[in-house]
């Protein structure tokens, strides 16, 4: 069971506050600025990429001398222009160019970069290039990979534990299925985009919208062929991520930075966003081969899966989102024989890469596959079957991947929101409307979460910071996470208010920059607050121990008895404000600026046994959807949504419960209106708003119930016991997904799983109907 804690309780460092986001006022102002705001040097050049048309070709010839030719061009960069490495592979495959050199590998792939007195200039100039090409045999899907010798960007990996082939052949009650899982656009509002400055004596500035700033200003000195204390890249904040930004803007760094060398001006490039969508990578797509046994009562005994992902035409981070989606395959239950393998397929495709969840939501749609297959095929309600297979504590806890789980709660809180959403009753009365309802058909579904925290690639795991207090005690903080939105930097101006014990206006976050913190990780697997909170704590303790060692000597007081309150620092009976004790210490010349560290403890992860503690921790929620369908055409409204989401000690109520409102809006769009459709030439054919449907206001739920686990501070030493909060909300939108399938089973009395594919657009779900009643689809 949970080990609740009274309310009054306190969590290392005081009660959660929901600050308000710390640039709320710049943003709905509009003087927020992102990089397009940023005044441009003067003689600002302007970049635009031209991209190839073919899906896989061999480059015969590039004539780009009309190109050359265009009044306002001052250079055309190609491959032979790169003076370093012409590379932005970050696992270092060596197989993602800049820009193409002799063939191109999907269709938007960049074969040349225009350098132009402006963008106008610049986005003309390309359309003028002429290109032969001798087109080559494109892989577009799973299918074709398969089909044509399954090559893989990645090596695979299997995870088992038991004897997975005797557990299916001993069961009383065996199936076998599919599940395909679409991908999705990261549709970040502030697109791709870069500002290159050149300094003395080789040195690069670099502005980007990137969430790797350390990897970004890696690849850019790689590509000039410069160290990288020569290069230095900055962020203040993005328009949205979501992992889009993680890998892809790196390109488009390399190519600003690029043209800023061999001009010797700054240059900047911004993606118009059709070049956007064409050229970068998305959510993987997967194709899930399942078989499972059980018994009549719905307990899992044996899972056997096959997860194939259509990674595209370079490694970039397909590797470790295939790893994570083997590590949710489980979702929150426990599987006593168990064997997941990994299909990592080359494709001529744009390179798919990390997108909020990376790997772990189609994992987990898989997970809740198998459930409802047996909930089917055994007449009971699936969250029956949910809480019968969830992990236990003390038996029943190993995953996959052999690691124990020692927290689970996902049967707590499933049974305390199903209480709270009045589950029961509302399947009941929901299959008896259907009976009697010939044209719009409703359904219900109640799905747990269990997402492990934690980068798997073990070294990202980690942190630094740099604090300094200023002579009239106001504070300034650095740290190696980005800000796109999601409060990161709310997160880490509340550290500093309460270690300090002072109001909001005394401390401010700067831009992120690598020359303050250098060698970070990437703000990703929802690690952000996780990691740089620890390592702005670090800090911020150095410089208070030397404070209270300081004010203990001259105040002839036990250092145990100097304490930061918002009321000023207490030094025994003396209470001094904070700025005096800061300007007392500077005369005495103490240090009152510090470097922090941190790196999560605990963890280990051996790719080559599929074994170790690749997680943290877990954090753990649930949903429950209600949905409404028209079997006349097909559309679908989500009429109510339940959420209970476990965020340990909440740093900040109020950004959380954002995070979590909009996760699950977006999970649930990806599982229903956002669709990515190709041609048989590989040209994707939804690359704007107009062909690509990203949830708007109306397909929200109707009634929206969202709420934090209440006293329940994380089991692990995170900063002030709090969990994350990113990614493991997008995995609510899961319960929109099996509510459909719930309200297409009423057509043939929930006698057989619909075996619904996402995403759930209108026409999946009128093929769907039909073939569930039987009709020509």
């Amino acid at each position: 069971m949970l080990e609740r804690l009274p309310e009054s309780a306190v969590i290392e460092g005081g009660a959660s506050r929901s600050l308000k986001h710390e640039s709320a006022e710049l943003h709905v102002s509009g003087t927020a600025a992102y990089l397009d705001d940023i005044p441009e040097p003067r003689g600002t050049l302007h970049v635009v990429p031209g991209l190839s048309t073919r899906a896989h070709a061999r480059l015969v010839s590039m004539d780009l001398d009309a190109v050359r030719a265009v009044p306002g061009v001052v250079r055309v960069l190609t491959a032979a222009d790169v003076p370093g490495d012409n590379q932005v592979s970050p696992v270092h495959a060596l197989d993602e160019p800049i820009l193409a050199e002799d063939r191109v590998f999907y269709w938007g792939q960049p074969l040349f970069a225009v350098v132009a007195t402006s963008r106008a200039v610049a986005r003309r100039a390309a359309r003028l290039a002429r290109v032969e090409y001798e087109d080559m045999p494109a892989i577009l899907d799973v299918a074709q990979a398969r089909e044509n010798g399954g090559v893989t960007v990645w090596r695979p990996l299997t995870m088992t534990r038991g004897d997975v082939d005797a557990g299916l052949a001993a069961a009383p009650r065996r199936l076998s299925g599919r599940i395909t899982i679409g991908g999705q656009e990261h549709f970040y509002l502030e697109g791709q985009a870069a500002l290159a400055q050149p300094g003395e004596a080789g040195e690069m500035r670099v502005w980007s919208s990137t969430q790797h700033p350390s990897e970004t200003q890696h690849l850019v000195a790689a590509m000039l062929g410069r160290p990288h204390h020569l290069v230095t890249t900055e962020v203040r904040r993005m328009g949205g991520g979501f992992g889009g930004k993680e890998t892809q803007a790196n390109t488009v760094a390399c190519l600003a930075a690029l043209a800023a060398a061999v001009t010797g001006r700054a240059a900047k490039l911004r993606l118009d966003r059709d070049d956007d969508m064409m050229m970068t990578g998305k959510r993987h797509d997967f194709v899930v081969d399942y078989d499972v046994g059980f018994t009549d009562d719905g307990m899992l005994l044996a899972v056997d899966m096959v997860l194939a992902a259509r990674c595209g035409w370079s490694a970039d981070l397909s590797g470790p989102v295939i790893d994570r989606a083997l590590f949710h395959a489980d979702n929150a239950y426990f599987y006593p024989d168990v064997r997941f393998r990994s299909e990592a397929l080359k494709t001529n495709t744009q390179s798919n890469t990390a997108f909020r969840g990376f790997g772990g939501p189609q994992g987990i749609v898989a997970a809740e596959r198998v459930i409802e297959e047996v909930a089917f095929a055994t007449g009971l309600d699936p969250l029956d079957v949910r809480l019968r297979n969830v992990y236990g504590m003390g038996s029943r806890d190993v995953t996959p991947y052999h690691m124990t789980v020692e927290d689970s709660i996902a049967a707590e809180i499933m049974s305390d929101l199903a209480g709270r959403a009045d589950y029961r009753a509302r399947r009941r009365a929901i299959r008896a409307s259907n009976a009697d309802s010939p044209y719009i058909r409703r359904g219900i579904a109640l799905t747990p979460v269990k997402f492990g925290i934690s980068f798997t690639a073990t070294h990202y795991n980690q942190a630094g910071a740099l604090v300094h207090v200023y002579t009239d005690g106001s504070v300034q903080v650095n740290h190696g996470g980005t800000e796109m939105g999601q409060g990161l930097h709310t997160k880490m101006v509340q550290i500093a208010m309460r270690e300090f014990g002072l109001g909001e206006d005394r401390v401010r976050i700067t831009a992120t920059t690598t020359g303050k913190v250098p060698n970070t990780s990437a703000t990703a697997a929802s690690s952000g607050a996780d990691l740089n909170g620890m390592a702005v704590l670090d800090a911020i303790r150095r410089i208070k121990g030397r404070m209270i060692a300081f004010a203990a000597e001259k105040w002839a007081v036990a250092e145990d008895e100097i304490s930061f309150e918002a009321d000023g620092v207490h030094i025994g009976e003396t209470v001094l404000p904070f700025a005096k004790l800061a300007w007392e210490a500077y005369f005495a010349r103490i240090s009152l600026s510090a470097t922090g560290f941190y790196k999560t403890p605990k963890i280990s992860w051996d790719p080559a046994t599929g074994r170790g503690r690749p997680f943290f921790y877990f954090a753990y929620g649930a949903a429950c959807a209600e949905v409404a369908i028209d079997l006349l055409t097909g559309e679908m409204a989500i009429e109510r949504v339940d959420i209970l989401h476990d965020a340990g000690q909440s740093l900040n109520p109020a950004i959380d419960i954002g995070q979590i409102e909009g996760g699950f809006v977006q999970g649930a769009g990806w599982l229903t209106t956002e669709e990515l459709v190709w041609d048989s030439f590989g040209r994707l054919r939804t690359h704007a708003p107009s062909t690509y449907k990203i949830p708007a206001c109306s397909d929200r739920p109707r009634i929206f119930n969202v709420s934090l686990l209440e006293n329940a501070p994380n089991r692990e030493a995170t900063i002030f016991r709090s969990k994350a909060v990113g990614e493991p909300p997008f995995v609510h939108g899961v319960a929109v997904l099996q509510a459909i399938s719930d309200a297409l089973a009423s057509l043939d009395d929930y006698r057989t799983c619909p075996r619904l594919d996402a995403p759930a657009t209108p026409e999946t779900i009128l093929r769907t109907a039909a073939r569930m009643k039987g009709e020509p689809v």
